[in-house]
């Protein structure tokens, strides 16, 4: 029996956020978190191509702030914003007929976004692209830019074979037990012909200072005068 935990789930109080902010009463819980399935199921399928990482829902008293985190806002707003209305409508069906206000946050580096490499490895999977191929080049485009580690992790009928197995690469440091570690970690299937594969994605990106600390770390001296000739 695998003792694993979510990388997210373990790191939610320091360095990872909710992806629903919100707080019901009992009789309310279950149908806002039923609600928040329907609206994420819905915008995935819908903005399938424009590399949707995480969708964050925020809910106030009769109101919904729904943001996309996408590496192609040109996709997702549409036409002078056409996209943007017909999703607001669609959600506030979803929702029950709340006021719906929908953010878009580009993602400025797709490479070293986990999510993102994950679907895309299993986009090419599904047009028949060797795994091997994908999940190396995956891997060596993150470390390009920037990524302090990569692991990604494809389990199924690979290369169509008749029995399942497990391959997995990685490069640099990917340290999931330290808590202090911002580890990215994305999940998805790719539908192949020979049946579904599961592909897993663990990004370390470079660890930041916390804000306070920055703000309280003393300026440093200036230099001392050049020496006259």
């Amino acid at each position: 029996m695998g003792q694993k935990v979510h990388p997210i789930g373990f790191r939610l109080p320091l360095s990872r956020d909710w992806g629903s902010k919100w707080y019901a009463p009992r009789k309310d819980f279950a149908d806002h978190l039923h609600a928040d399935i329907k609206i994420r199921e819905h915008l995935k399928n819908k903005l399938r191509q424009a590399a949707v990482a995480k969708i964050v829902i925020e809910r106030a008293w009769n109101s919904l702030r729904v943001t996309i985190f996408t590496a192609r806002p040109g996709l997702v707003i549409g036409r002078k914003g056409s996209e943007i209305e017909t999703m607001t409508r669609e959600v506030a069906a979803l929702s029950g007929d709340k006021q719906v206000k929908i953010d878009i946050q580009e993602i400025r580096s797709p490479e070293i976004d986990a999510q993102l490499v994950a679907e895309s490895v299993a986009g090419q999977l599904e047009r028949r692209i060797s795994f091997r191929r994908a999940m190396k080049r995956a891997v060596q485009i993150a470390m390009e830019q920037g990524a302090l580690g990569i692991k990604i992790r494809c389990s199924g009928r690979l290369g169509g074979a008749e029995i399942a197995r497990t391959e997995w690469y990685r490069e640099g440091k990917v340290p999931l037990h330290t808590m202090r570690t911002p580890i990215d970690y994305g999940f998805t299937e790719a539908k192949t012909v020979a049946g579904t594969v599961g592909v897993k994605c663990w990004i370390c990106k470079v660890e930041e200072a916390p804000k306070a600390a920055r703000e309280e770390a003393p300026t440093p001296p200036p230099p001392p005068p050049a020496p006259e000739a």
